[in-house]
């Protein structure tokens, strides 16, 4: 399988070396969308050995998805995995995806971050289980962690969706559409690590949009 780890990154110079090293030792092919950063991401991620495409101004992680997503269907990739840059995901939980699609064929497989939910900042887990909830009811399958960022994704589904969402609610338009088409939607749980870093995410703008999501989604019916 031709596997490619796809790292939408915004001014994380801090971790994306790491990542990329860490990850190097389970992926060979790794492609970084510095989203307008304003520090060294793109640099750092270039020299610890990933490809970097550069938005010169910042257009949002769902646009940076965009990007990678429209890259990767050029090529003859099977799998995308896509992980966040922020230090969140653990690289070595990649072979675990694989070795999960391998075996069970997933179109998708989500990256549940439930057993360590309770670490989560309390506004990001309401948030979450209410993203969750409605979700799961408009692609028509239960997903855990509807927001996770750490997922496998057949390179066909990419293919199979036009994608409109800019930022954060992209990754909830994704599960949708691909639910409702009949794409086979998994998880498997990961843990997660909340650092102190400043988070990009801004939970009232995120929810207005997934809301937003979710009336286009019930005309669309």
């Amino acid at each position: 399988m031709h596997v490619c780890l796809l790292l939408p990154a915004y001014n994380e110079a801090k971790t994306i070396d790491q990542i990329i090293r860490e990850a190097s030792e389970f992926v060979h092919d790794i492609l970084v969308i510095d989203d307008g950063s304003v520090d060294q991401t793109a640099q750092v991620a270039e020299k610890a050995g990933g490809k970097v495409i550069k938005h010169y101004t910042n257009l949002g992680k769902g646009m940076a998805l965009r990007t990678g997503f429209d890259y990767i269907s050029q090529k003859d990739y099977d799998l995308i995995i896509t992980m966040d840059s922020d230090g969140q995901h653990q690289p070595s939980d990649l072979p675990r995806f694989i070795d999960h699609f391998e075996k069970h064929q997933s179109d998708i497989l989500i990256g549940a971050r439930i057993h360590n939910r309770f670490e989560m900042p309390c506004h990001r887990r309401l948030n979450n289980w209410l993203v969750s909830s409605v979700g799961s009811a408009l692609c028509g399958q239960e997903v855990e962690d509807f927001q996770s960022g750490f997922r496998l994704i057949r390179a066909e589904v990419v293919k199979s969706i036009e994608l409109h969402t800019e930022r954060y609610e992209t990754e909830s338009e994704l599960l949708i559409k691909a639910g409702r088409i009949g794409f086979k939607i998994q998880s498997i749980p990961i843990a997660t690590i909340y650092n102190s870093e400043i988070s990009n995410i801004r939970p009232l703008r995120e929810m207005w949009l997934f809301t937003k999501l979710l009336i286009n989604s019930l005309k669309s019916d």
